[in-house]
């Protein structure tokens, strides 16, 4: 194949080790080693073999960037040959990902979140002081971080052999912490020389035996009633043994006992939808493809949880991995899948190192691998970690992220389950709706199905953050009313009245006060036009200023529309457009043509985007001019 690659770029040492360490050695001239012209000169290697391992590309990248900070044009050459992939492909690829930089830059790059709930704890305020303190081209402000919780978060980017990425949260300024390891709670320090080095470390672990500040339930004596995050806060998270202990691996030889036909039947029965927002049956997903006679089939976990308010996969993958190496393995038993794919985003470096150390114990106990449990049958997993695209969280996004293509939707139909990662039938769930599996597959489906509504069935884990007393990931079965969850949280601080409440995201809509006692479930929801979507639970009090709020939404979608179809590429450019002009007072003609141009726009994306973010980009702009009122005079 002929790549025709930049001419005159050589990759240095430095980028030929990182790329090697992925890719493995070169073993001649027609991928990247030395050539040998009394042998290659007469016959041409790789082709379809070496093309068979693009899925590598992003991999790749990651090992650049990671080691010297950005990705050069002689880097891309030799990344090019290694896999067999044409320079503008590999480019094209390089700069869909906001993580990665074909340009030169500093090796430590301070993502400052400016999103909503950074944005209610002093986030925009945090960036322009840093930006005075550190290098300008250093510090850039970054889309929700999923550490809504402890808001404002900060997350480095670092580069060198050995560096690692890390997160502060909730970062301050001044006064400096006295002990350059922050208390027990993930509180941390941004100083002055950050740029020299990670003067907090990423991630403390906290003490345990006492609950997680991320899962405010934890730390209360009433937590045996949880599910989903009993283990929390409470087992050490890089101990298979301590996993066990706590109850862990039970669930899989029960599964094997069940048989995959047993394991199917259970979840079906169980009633268990999609927690990532489509709320589609899990079993029935199941079991179509483990009747798919085209193999190999595919599982993959989206743990690409990049919804702007959204923390609750990423609390389960830091603080209980092994669950979820247990439920992937089960769900993978049922479906005749033997490989999966764990997707982390790239902003969750903590979870990413739990996830791997989670993956490598399982296998070093023979939980995963060639014969699990003993019991003949195949499952391995690999974790690939995101690059900063929003994008990438929709599913067959996230396929071609993983096949080493741009992270663009592709056409449904075929859906997944004919035809989902490299072609095959695949599985494809998030990290919360796994999870749910262990207690299906233990305490049986209908057991399950009697927890929460006949519709609404088994427990859901909502993310509370902005103006509430206790923000963090919070347990409950469906059917409480919002306001009783936010009552939980602690209610408003200082006796401070709900001015609205964001419900599902940035791809949700707004709630009035006068809706606070809706339930929360999927139909109590749908009956007054909102979802439950990724569970995000965002509280603006009387103080927020929620203009801000809705221009920040318009910015998000404009940012993070792929640009692939027009509808969504163009539609969200005039949607933050017309956002702007009510905000300024200055409509096209009145706010009358305004709001029907809006609609028009919404209902032209709704209609022909391929994928959800288009069809979802004005359901929470919409929802606070109508029903907030928020440009109103």
């Amino acid at each position: 194949m002929d790549l025709h690659l930049i001419p005159g770029a050589e990759a240095s040492a430095e980028e030929r080790a990182a790329v090697d360490q992925v890719a493995g050695p070169a073993i001649g001239g027609w991928d990247g080693g030395p050539r040998r012209p009394e042998t290659e000169g007469h016959f041409a290697a790789g082709g379809h073999a070496a093309r068979q391992r693009r899925h590598l590309l992003l991999p790749v990248l990651w090992a650049v960037q990671s080691r010297v900070g950005w990705i050069s044009a002689g880097a891309l050459n030799y990344v090019c040959q290694r896999l067999s992939v044409a320079p503008a492909d590999a480019y094209g690829v390089a700069t869909f990902y906001a993580m990665l930089s074909v340009a030169p830059q500093p090796k430590t790059i301070v993502h400052v979140c400016d999103d909503l709930a950074c944005r209610l704890a002093g986030g925009p305020g945090l960036l322009a002081e840093l930006k005075k303190t550190l290098p300008a081209d250093s510090v850039r402000p970054s889309p929700c971080l999923g550490l809504c919780e402890r808001a404002p978060a900060v997350l480095f980017q670092c580069a060198g052999e050995g560096a690692k990425d890390y997160v502060v949260a909730p970062a301050t300024l001044a006064p400096p912490h006295p002990n350059p390891l922050p208390p027990p709670g993930g509180e941390g320090v941004v100083r002055e020389s950050a740029l020299e080095g990670p003067l907090s470390p990423r991630e403390r672990d906290r003490v345990r035996g006492t609950g997680s500040v991320s899962a405010p339930q934890t730390q209360d004596a009433r937590r045996d009633a949880l599910r989903l995050l009993a283990r929390v806060g409470h087992v050490d998270p890089a101990s298979l043994e301590d996993y066990r202990a706590h109850g862990g691996y039970r669930a899989l030889p029960r599964a094997v006992e069940l048989g995959p036909e047993g394991v199917l039947r259970e979840t079906l029965a169980s009633k268990l939808q999609g927690r990532g927002g489509a709320a589609f049956p899990a079993g029935r997903k199941w079991d179509a493809v483990a009747k798919q006679p085209a193999r190999p089939h595919y599982l993959v976990c989206n743990a690409d949880e990049s919804e702007p308010g959204t923390f609750k996969d990423r609390v389960l993958m830091e603080e209980d991995p092994f669950a979820v190496v247990e439920a992937m393995t089960i769900a993978a038993f049922a479906t005749g899948c033997e490989q999966g794919y764990l997707y982390v985003r790239g902003e969750y470096p903590l979870a990413a190192e739990r996830i791997a150390g989670a993956v490598a114990a399982a296998r070093a106990a023979g939980l995963l691998g060639e014969n699990v449990l003993g019991r003949g049958f195949r499952f391995d997993v690999e974790l690939r970690r995101g690059a900063g695209a929003y994008i990438c969280g929709e599913e067959t996004a996230l396929f071609n992220s993983i096949e080493g293509f741009r992270g663009e939707p592709r056409n449904k139909p075929p859906f997944p389950v004919e035809k989902g990662l490299f072609g095959k039938p695949t599985v494809i769930n998030n990290v919360e709706t796994l999870v749910n599996v262990l207690p299906i597959v233990l305490e049986g489906g209908e057991a399950y199905a009697a927890i929460g509504t006949a519709q609404s069935t088994g427990p859901k884990l909502f993310c509370l953050s902005g103006n509430v007393a206790r923000p963090g990931v919070y347990e409950v079965p469906f059917g409480p009313t919002l306001r009783q969850l936010i009552d939980l949280a602690g209610g408003v601080p200082d006796g401070r009245a709900v001015r609205a409440v964001l419900l599902g995201g940035a791809a949700g809509s707004f709630v009035t006060p006068a809706e606070l006692d809706v339930p929360l479930t999927f139909e109590g929801t749908r009956a007054i036009g909102a979802s439950l979507g990724s569970g995000v639970v965002m509280v603006f009090d009387d103080r927020a200023d929620l203009r801000d709020a809705v221009r920040r939404i318009a910015a998000f979608f404009r940012d993070e529309s792929c640009g692939q179809c027009v509808p969504c590429r163009v539609g969200t450019e005039r949607q933050e457009e017309l956002v702007g002009r009510l905000d300024a007072g200055r409509p096209l003609k009145g706010s009358a043509e305004e709001d029907a141009l809006l609609d028009e726009i919404a209902r032209a994306m709704k209609d022909a985007s391929i994928c959800g973010l288009g069809q979802t980009a004005s359901g929470a702009i919409q929802s606070a001019i109508r029903k907030l009122g928020v440009f109103s005079a």
